[in-house]
C-alpha cells in the first residue's frame, strides 16, 4: 500500500502545469524533474549536523571499511584478480594471492597504472617478475591490514611465511625491493626504519648501497652517518675488503669520517689493495689521492715511503709522497695556505657528538660515588656509571676522550688514586696514581699533559705540582709554587697555567694572589692579585678571559665574580644569582657553567650559566639529583 501511494505521489509531482513551461523548452524539461520536498525534509531538526553519538568518525569508518575488505579477500569474495610472484631464480610463479583490483589500484600507483592502462586490467591472473613470493604476500597483506606488517631481525611477518633468522637482512631487503617496485610507500618506510635500526659495522656498507639502489634517501643518509661515526670498525669488515675501487674512493673522500689519524686510512687502503694485489695494484695511485698523506707524522710518512708497497709503486704514488713530504718542509705560516689550496692537506672534520655536562662525585654531605650528566641537546639530567670509590675534593680533566678524576678525599683519607672514565663504555677504570696525596687540588690540561697543582695531603697545604703524560702513564714533579695553596682554582690561558687564590694553611689566610706557570721554563711567577680573597673559587676561561667565580673568605661566601686578561689585569664581572663556594666550572660553546657548590648553609643542586656576549647569568633548567659541593665537572662528547 505504501509503495502504491508513493507511486501516485510521484506521478502527481510530474503532472505539473505544462503551460507554465511553454515558450521555454529547457525550463519545461527541467521542471518535470523537480521533486517537492516532504514536510519531514523541511523540518528544522533535519537540517542540523548529526551528533558524534549517532555517526561513526571518519577514521573509525575507514578502519571498519578496510576490515570488511580484508574479510572479503580472506573469503575470496568479489576478488577479481590473482597476483603471482616469480623470483629471478624460480622457474615457475608462485601460487599467488587473491585481491581486488580496485583496492590495489587505490593503494599503489604501480597497480593503478597496471589495472587502468595495460592488458592486465582484464586478466584474471597477473604475474610480477623478479619479486619474492613472501615479499609480495607481505605487501598485499599490508594493503588490507596495515597493522600486520612487523619487521624484526628474525623474519618479516605480515601474513607471509616466516623467513630464516640467519637471512633477516636479506628478508628486509627483499621486502624493500618489492615495495620499491610496487610503489607501496608505507612498506618502504617500515623497511627503511628496520634497516636503519639494525645498522652495524658488518652491514652498513651493504645497506647504504642498497638504499642508493632503491633511492631511499633517508636510509642512505642514516647509513652514511653511521659509516662516518663507526669508520674504524667498518675498516675491519669483509664488506670493506669487497668494495669496488670507485666506491672506496668516494668513501675516503668524505670530510666526515671519524678516525684518530690519517695513518689509519693509509693502512686500510693498503690492506684493501693487498686483499687482491694482482688486480688492485693499478688502483693504488687513484686511491691515495683521497688519503691525506700530508697529515701523517713526518717520521711515519718517511717510513711508509721506504717500505712496500709504496717503495716500488708507480709515478703517481711517488708524486703524492713527495707532495706530502714537501708539506712538512714548509714554514708553519705557509702550511695554512697549502691546506686551503689542497684538500689532501686539510684535516677531516667529522661531526661532533652531542655534548653532555658530566658531574663527578662530590660532597653531599659526605663523599659520594654518584655521577650524573646533563644532556645539553635535550636538557635532561641522567645517571652515569658510578666512580670506583667515593670521591670528593678531586680534580677533573678530559684528555683524548677520557675523563680523569684525580686525587681527592674518600671520606676517610686524602688519596693519590686516579679513576679514568670511558665515555663510550660508560665505565670507570683505575689510572696512574699521583706522587702525593692531594685533595682540594687544582687540575688542568695543557699541551696534551695533565697538571695537578697544590691541594692538601691531610697534614699540610701543598705548593708542589706534578704532571702526567697519559702515553707514559707516570706522574712526575714539576717546579713548586711560591705559596702553599689548597682549595685552589687552576685553568689555562694563552698557553700558561694559572693557580688562583686558595687557602694558605701556614698563614691561615684565604688568598687573593695568583701564580702563573710557564711549561717551557718550568717556572712560576706572581701576576696581578684579585680584588678579594677567594678560597674555593671556581675558575674557568672563556673568550680570552680567566674568570674567578664565588669562593669565600672565612665565613663570607661570595657571589661576586672577577675576570682577568693578561693585558689589563683583573676587573669585576657581573655577580652570580647565588653565593657559591667549592663549585665546579666548565666551559662550553662560549659560556661558563658553574655547577653546585655550597652557600655556607647547604649544598646546592643548581647550575648557573654565564654568557660573556651579554654579560648575564641564567639558571640551567632542571637541577641535579642531589646537591653537591667539591664535585668535578667537564663537558664531554656523548657516546653515539
Amino acid at each position: 500500500m505504501e509503495g502504491n501511494a508513493d507511486g501516485d505521489r510521484e506521478r502527481a509531482i510530474l503532472a505539473v502545469d505544462n503551460g507554465a513551461a511553454e515558450g521555454d523548452g529547457d525550463r519545461g524539461r527541467y521542471s518535470m524533474m523537480v521533486r517537492c520536498a516532504s514536510q519531514s525534509s523541511l523540518d528544522e531538526s533535519s537540517q542540523r549536523p548529526a551528533t558524534t553519538e549517532n555517526t561513526i568518525g571518519g577514521a573509525q569508518h575507514a578502519s571498519k571499511l578496510l576490515e570488511a575488505l580484508a574479510r572479503l579477500r580472506q573469503d575470496a569474495t568479489l576478488c577479481d584478480v590473482r597476483i603471482q610472484a616469480q623470483a629471478e631464480c624460480d622457474s615457475e610463479p608462485s601460487e599467488g594471492v587473491w585481491a581486488h583490483r580496485a583496492v590495489l589500484a587505490a593503494s599503489s600507483p604501480y597497480f593503478h597504472a597496471m589495472f587502468t592502462q595495460f592488458d592486465e586490467r582484464t586478466q584474471p591472473t597477473v604475474t610480477i617478475q623478479n619479486v619474492e613470493p613472501q615479499a609480495l604476500e607481505a605487501i598485499i597483506e599490508y594493503i588490507y591490514k596495515p597493522d600486520s606488517l612487523v619487521i624484526t631481525e628474525d623474519n618479516v611477518q605480515s601474513g607471509a611465511k616466516p623467513l630464516c633468522s640467519d637471512v633477516w637482512v636479506c628478508a628486509g631487503q627483499s621486502v624493500l625491493s618489492a615495495a620499491s617496485l610496487l610503489q607501496a610507500g608505507g612498506v618502504r618506510e617500515a623497511c627503511c626504519s628496520f634497516l636503519a635500526s639494525v645498522l652495524s659495522p658488518d652491514n652498513a656498507l651493504g645497506i647504504r648501497a642498497f638504499a642508493d639502489l632503491h633511492v631511499c634517501a633517508d636510509l642512505a643518509v642514516c647509513a652514511a652517518r653511521y659509516l662516518d661515526a663507526h669508520f674504524l670498525e667498518v675498516l675491519e669488515t669483509e664488506e670493506f675488503l669487497a668494495l669496488a675501487p670507485d666506491t672506496l674512493a668516494q668513501l675516503l673522500d668524505s670530510d666526515r669520517i671519524t678516525v684518530p689519524n690519517e695513518e689509519v686510512i693509509l693502512d686500510a687502503v693498503l690492506r684493501w689493495m693487498q686483499h687482491d694485489a694482482e688486480s688492485r695494484q693499478q688502483h693504488l695511485g687513484m686511491l691515495l689521492e683521497h688519503v691525506r698523506l700530508p697529515l701523517l707524522a713526518q717520521d711515519a710518512l718517511v717510513a711508509r715511503a721506504n717500505a712496500e708497497p709504496l717503495a716500488s709503486a708507480g709515478l703517481r704514488v711517488k708524486d703524492l709522497v713527495i707532495e706530502a713530504l714537501s708539506f712538512h718542509l714548509m714554514r708553519p705560516e705557509h702550511r695554512a695556505a697549502a691546506a686551503q689550496a689542497s684538500a689532501r692537506a686539510r684535516p677531516r672534520q667529522p661531526p661532533r657528538s652531542p655534548k653532555m655536562l658530566l658531574v663527578v662525585g662530590g660532597q653531599a654531605p659526605k663523599a659520594i660515588r654518584d655521577v650524573e650528566a646533563y644532556h645539553l641537546e635535550c636538557g635532561r639530567w641522567r645517571p652515569c656509571a658510578e666512580l670506583l670509590t667515593r670521591r670528593c675534593r678531586a680534580g677533573l680533566a678530559v684528555l683524548h676522550g677520557k675523563v680523569y678524576a684525580i686525587g681527592g678525599f674518600n671520606g676517610t683519607l686524602r688519596v693519590r688514586s686516579v679513576d679514568v672514565y670511558d665515555v663510550c663504555a660508560d665505565a670507570w677504570a683505575s689510572g696512574p696514581a699521583l706522587t702525593a696525596r692531594r685533595s682540594t687540588l687544582g687540575v688542568a690540561v695543557l699541551g696534551n699533559l695533565i697538571y695537578a697543582v697544590g691541594g692538601f695531603d691531610g697534614a699540610t697545604g701543598l705548593n708542589s705540582a706534578e704532571v702526567l703524560d697519559p702515553r707514559e702513564g707516570v706522574w712526575r714533579t714539576i717546579a713548586s709554587m711560591s705559596t702553599r695553596r689548597s682549595s685552589v682554582g687552576v685553568a689555562v690561558l694563552e698557553g700558561k697555567l694559572y693557580a688562583v687564590g686558595g687557602y694558605d694553611g701556614a698563614s691561615r689566610q684565604c688568598l687573593q694572589t695568583v701564580e702563573r706557570y710557564d711549561p717551557c721554563s718550568d717556572s712560576w711567577e706572581m701576576v696581578g692579585e684579585m680584588s678579594a680573597r677567594r678560597s674555593g673559587c671556581g675558575v674557568g676561561v672563556v673568550e680570552g678571559a680567566l674568570y674567578a667565580v664565588g669562593g669565600h673568605d672565612g665565613p663570607a661566601v661570595r657571589r661576586s665574580v672577577e675576570r682577568y686578561r693578561p693585558a689589563t689585569g683583573w676587573a669585576p664581572a657581573p655577580p652570580m644569582h647565588t653565593a657559591r663556594r667549592n663549585a665546579a666550572v666548565a666551559m662550553h660553546a662560549g659560556k661558563l657553567y658553574v655547577v653546585g657548590g655550597d652557600d655556607g648553609a647547604a649544598n646546592l643542586d643548581t647550575v648557573e650559566v654565564f654568557d660573556p656576549a651579554t654579560d648575564t647569568w641564567t639558571l640551567l633548567p632542571g637541577s641535579m639529583s642531589v646537591g653537591r659541593s667539591y664535585a668535578g665537572v667537564a663537558v664531554v662528547e656523548r657516546a653515539a
